[in-house]
């Protein structure tokens, strides 16, 4: 074999560089890099990914609900744009909290929560993980019938 030939086999068995982005045009983070708070009391994590959700303005959060939690009866003062990234999300309408009742949105639904509209969700189970993007403050208003 020839000295050029013996170079171009070298070359093409070194790892190819990897290539890096310009974080001014795009910012990635990858899945062990999201900030995932604490488990909540009611049964599930959020990661807050853009904006404040407490305060104006456009937020969008992950949320990941663990299996067999739902949330009671609630309504929110926004639309909110929920995407099921994963698992299946259940969910109910109205102020009566009724497990059985609920339907299903596996992952690739598109939901929307309309301003004010009494509902309650959660996962049953397997594990459900959401995107939910709306305008702030995101706040939920109880509302489970006595």
């Amino acid at each position: 074999m020839t000295k050029r030939l013996l170079l171009a086999l070298a070359l093409l068995a070194l790892p190819a560089a990897a290539a890096e982005l310009d974080p001014r045009a795009i910012m990635v983070r990858l899945p062990d890099q999201i900030p995932w708070g604490p488990v909540t009391a009611a049964g599930n994590q959020q990661a807050v990914l853009v904006g404040d959700p407490a305060k104006p303005g456009f937020y969008a959060v992950m949320v990941k609900w663990l299996p067999g939690h739902m949330s009671r009866p609630h309504f929110h003062p926004h639309d909110r744009f929920i995407t099921v990234l994963s698992g299946t999300w259940w969910m109910g309408t109205g102020p009566r909290f009724e497990s059985e009742a609920t339907v299903a949105a596996p992952a690739g639904s598109f939901v929307t929560h309309a301003a004010k509209g009494v509902h309650y969700d959660g996962a049953k189970d397997e594990p459900a993980v959401l995107l939910i993007v709306g305008e702030g403050p995101a706040t939920a208003t109880p509302a489970e019938a006595q």
